[in-house]
């Protein structure tokens, strides 16, 4: 005997075929495992980032290191490219198990210990506040993009619009760093770059629900780690220069 599908109101969306998202073809079950693997490899990355980064903060001769020699500034300098680096060979080996976590580990790891520089010389109030007000909007843009999908709703036209202003960024930052503009200049740009990356997380969470293949758990994994991390310190940037 054949009988409904459970569409109901009160029904868990996990329990049943209802589709993520209208006019969705491939199998719900699916789908929200690849969900659920992605956020367990992210939340291993965040509690991994928290560790690297407490360390860093609270050991002081760390910090002292990469700030008082010649040795430690190269470090430090490598430390902030070996992610990109990284991401080259991770590219390739994005499908090789246990190789494509190795990867994933050090570049999150390398990450990890620039976060943890950049805090060590920043107060705890600030790193506070920056951390709260990214959870909650994390974890807020995520259920928003979810009811947005299921509605039907879809973010792929944000692309070009979020390239096109990280360029800006990137620009904004060089023309800082060669001519410095003032504490205002530095809220301005903490505040485009918190807004900019707040668009990436519903982006990149669309691209989720809807695009990924299932083998492309790493560069899901990746895209979503990079954003909550750039949330982050450009929240940390408009604080500090608030409060300076």
């Amino acid at each position: 005997m054949w009988i409904r599908p459970p569409y109901g109101k009160g029904v868990d969306v996990e329990s049943g075929p209802r589709p993520l998202y209208p006019m969705m073809l491939e199998s719900p079950e699916l789908r929200w495992a690849f969900i659920r693997k992605i956020y367990a490899i992210l939340t291993v990355q965040m509690l991994l980032t928290v560790a690297v980064a407490a360390v860093v903060v609270t050991v002081r001769p760390i910090s002292h290191f990469f700030v008082s020699s010649g040795a430690g500034l190269g470090l430090y300098i490598f430390l902030i490219i070996l992610p990109f680096i990284v991401l080259c060979p991770l590219y390739y080996y994005h499908q090789t198990h246990p190789v494509n976590y190795l990867l994933l580990g050090i570049f999150t790891v390398s990450l990890s210990f620039a976060v943890g520089l950049t805090c060590a010389f920043t107060s705890g109030k600030v790193i506070l506040e920056s951390v709260i007000l990214t959870s909650v909007v994390v974890v807020s843009l995520t259920l928003y993009t979810f009811w947005a999908a299921r509605r039907g709703h879809d973010f792929s036209f944000l692309g070009p619009f979020l390239f096109a202003a990280v360029m800006i960024l990137i620009v904004f930052a060089l023309i800082q760093i060669l001519f410095p503009l003032g504490r205002i200049s530095v809220m301005i740009y903490g505040g485009l770059a918190a807004i900019i990356f707040c668009g990436y997380i519903i982006y990149d969470t669309d691209n989720l629900i809807k695009r990924y293949s299932y083998d492309e758990y790493i560069f899901a994994a990746v895209a979503l780690y990079i954003d909550i991390i750039n949330l982050f310190l450009s929240l940390l940037t408009l604080f500090r220069a608030a409060e300076a």
